[in-house]
């Protein structure tokens, strides 16, 4: 089951960044089909937020195909975003933990490895043809 987790610093809305976190998730296999999102009033209890944040992020998944609501029960996984290169991604995962343990080593902190990253994907991308 996924655990949500809140940016405070975060300029992103927080129902957005629950809703970008399922989609991860769903994009890396960590939740599939039929798995059952956890219940609203619990991940506003954890994260302390109203339950209604939550619920608008159930609410745009939804309008989106991938979780469907059955009342009583809750929120489940309908759809995956999990493409045909997940079977490659646990290797290369071992080698980014294998990365980031070096990077963190090395001194650089969070916003640091964000910013590397972010910045060498942007030249990477910008560099390759579309």
């Amino acid at each position: 089951m996924i655990e949500f987790v809140l940016d405070g610093r975060s300029k992103v809305n927080t129902y957005v960044q629950l809703v970008q976190q399922v989609r991860q998730a769903l994009r890396v296999g960590l939740l599939v089909p039929g798995d059952q999102l956890p219940k609203v009033r619990d991940v506003a209890q954890s994260l302390a937020i109203n339950p209604n944040t939550v619920l608008k992020a159930y609410r745009e998944l939804e309008i989106e195909g991938l979780v469907e609501g059955r009342p009583g029960v809750g929120t489940f996984v309908k759809a995956t975003l999990a493409g045909a290169s997940l079977p490659n991604q646990a290797e290369l995962r071992e080698d980014l933990v294998a990365w980031l343990r070096r990077a963190q080593a090395a001194g650089l902190t969070t916003d640091d490895i964000t910013a590397l990253v972010d910045t060498t994907m942007r030249a990477t991308l910008a560099a390759e043809p579309v």
